[in-house]
């Protein structure tokens, strides 16, 4: 195994290592104002990124830029606006998408019970700036077991919400290059890996993880490693996806009722650990009504009013997925609110 990828491949990690070396040398030279640091995080900063083909890298380069306490709005802005042209650039010689995400140190340690920050302070590489261990050390190390319940729905309501995505993208594909696709009584999905398709078999495989992980989250079972999450779940359809993530196949077959029936299952654990959750009290309650009606303009319905607004939409959702219908434009916006 390499530094950046889960499988024995010299040349993908090579290219990483080269795109993170000189990335993080033309960030020190630009000098950016209120820029504390720069780290790798996602799947290459994990040591766990995928490889195609043996030669050809499959997830996107996530980059955290971290900023000085105290920034402002305007400097995160225009830390954002220097980042940009480094994005463009990467993302163009490398072929897969070369993202920034810019926090405060604020911000992340709010957030530091999110499974994203949690996996991020256990598994990132120093790119430039400050290192890792000085930008995270005020984030407290989450035991795998104790991560919020919270976590798991977001994982199903994203996961979710990229399966019925997918199925859209099913049905555009139907019948293109002279194949058929049945409809979702028993669907498999022939991946050739068009735009489309990549997008499809992606998802899919995401659902599968998402649902596992989630569940994982709910029994507080949830381990750090792919490898050991495959171990403490026990389930085949798992094991495959997760082996797709670590090394996708251009000719991979992918069912997505296969899917749609393990995020359904999953969603009753979710659901089951959120009635076992304690009562958040009063002002949780009046905390999660005012987040909605801030970022809705409205209140919805009455009998939801304090819940979590990831719960909100994830009990919106359940029922499309069971109908396969499709996503309503205003389940989409709420999901991209509170994603």
């Amino acid at each position: 195994m390499g530094r950046f990828v889960a499988i024995d491949s010299p040349v993908v990690d090579a290219i990483v290592a080269d795109a993170v070396a000189r990335i993080g040398k033309a960030i020190d030279a630009m000098r950016i104002p209120r820029l504390a640091g720069v780290v790798l995080g996602g799947g290459y900063g994990r040591g766990e990124g995928g490889v195609i083909e043996g030669c050809r890298l499959s997830n996107d380069l996530d980059f955290f830029a971290i900023t000085e306490d105290g920034a402002s709005a305007a400097e995160i802005a225009a830390i954002a606006a220097a980042l940009e042209p480094i994005s463009k650039e990467w993302t163009a010689k490398i072929g897969i998408d070369v993202d920034f995400t810019v926090r405060t140190p604020w911000r992340i340690k709010h957030d530091e019970k999110r499974l994203m920050i949690q996996e991020l302070v256990r598994g990132y590489f120093d790119v430039a700036g400050k290192g890792g261990k000085t930008l995270f050390s005020a984030i407290r190390r989450i035991d795998a077991s104790k991560i919020p319940w919270t976590e798991a729905a977001r994982l199903m309501m994203n996961r979710g919400m990229g399966l019925m995505l997918a199925k859209c993208k099913i049905e555009n594909e139907n019948c293109k290059n002279g194949e058929a696709i049945n409809e979702f009584g028993a669907t498999v999905v022939e991946c050739r890996m068009s735009p489309e398709r990549d997008f499809i078999v992606r998802n899919i495989n995401k659902c599968v993880l998402g649902a596992g992980d989630a569940r994982l989250i709910a029994r507080r079972a949830y381990a750090w490693r792919l490898a050991d999450r495959v171990s403490a779940l026990g389930d085949g359809l798992y094991a495959q996806a997760a082996e797709w993530k670590t090394s996708p196949r251009t000719d991979g077959v992918c069912d997505w009722e296969a899917a749609r029936t393990v995020w359904l299952s999953a969603c009753e654990d979710i659901f089951c650990a959120a009635r076992r959750a304690d009562d958040p009290g009063l002002s949780r309650n009046l905390f999660n009504a005012l987040r909605w009606l801030a970022r809705r303009r409205t209140l919805g319905e009455l009998r939801t009013i304090g819940r979590d607004p990831i719960m909100r939409i994830l009990e919106r959702l359940r029922p499309i997925v069971e109908a396969r219908q499709p996503l309503s434009a205003s389940l989409k916006r709420d999901w991209q609110i509170f994603n």
